[in-house]
């Protein structure tokens, strides 16, 4: 089976960076393959990873759903979840080195629970063909009561420096105990923040609940990434946040 690490944490901290910078690490330094999961509605892990979406699980299921209406023929006279299947596996997009599934639009004005299922499901099936899978979830916490993150090997929890995302990160951390969900190993990590204020941040907030505390300094490089819409393979190996996420990954004993 594969090592799970999953992402989250409110909107705006960086998240989906931090998460494509995490698929860097692994396809650079374990040299295996890596299934990337984008379970956000609002895609945007493949644009951080530089590679364009064909497929979505969504848009998948909304034109089974279309099929099943019409009445049209299937192919070779397969079911329709045999036909989904398929599409899904044929939706997964290879990259050098890594492999990435994207959720999408969810079904219907603010529905999300199919779409969700649908990704924990192939989540969990592809999961037994690679020996790493990074899920980018949205923000928030839906997607820990709706259990799409569950058996996870390290959770990174997101935080930017303001008390609101440390509250959050502390919901999310007391949520992964209410719900009891297999999560071996959660860290935090304070995004764009320098190690002084680090502690200063961690001494207002009153403490916080994770085995251990990482900060990301804010990266002059990120901000002109963005800017340009460059994938995070295109940030120099020495950049802040590539040697900090690559350091901070390196001391959690990832297999």
């Amino acid at each position: 089976m594969a090592f799970v690490i999953a992402l989250a944490g409110k909107g705006g901290t960086g998240k989906t960076t931090i998460a494509a910078l995490t698929v860097r690490y692994l396809v650079e330094k374990k040299r295996k393959a890596v299934l990337a999961v984008d379970a956000d509605s609002n895609s945007c892990l493949n644009e951080a990873l530089g590679v364009p979406v064909h497929a979505t699980i969504g848009g998948l299921r909304e034109e089974s759903l279309a099929k099943v209406r019409s009445g049209a023929e299937r192919p070779g006279g397969m079911s329709m979840e045999q036909l989904f299947d398929y599409q899904v596996q044929q939706s997964v997009i290879e990259a050098k080195g890594f492999d990435l599934m994207v959720m999408g639009r969810p079904e219907g004005p603010g529905c999300y629970c199919a779409a969700n299922n649908i990704i924990r499901k192939y989540t969990d099936k592809l999961s037994e063909k690679y020996p790493y899978v990074v899920i980018d979830n949205e923000a928030g916490m839906e997607h820990l009561s709706r259990r799409t993150t569950h058996k996870v090997d390290l959770l990174l929890v997101i935080s930017d420096p303001t008390q609101k995302g440390l509250q959050t990160a502390k919901r999310i951390n007391n949520l992964v105990d209410e719900l009891a969900l297999d999560i071996n190993r959660r860290e935090l990590i304070v995004n764009r923040i320098s190690s002084e204020n680090f502690d200063r941040l961690k001494n207002v907030s009153g403490g916080l609940p994770f085995e251990k505390a990482f900060n990301i300094p804010e990266d002059e490089n990120i901000f002109n990434l963005d800017l340009e819409g460059k994938p995070v393979f295109a940030l120099p190996s020495d950049s802040v946040a590539v040697k900090t996420v690559f350091e901070l990954l390196d001391s959690c004993n990832i297999p």
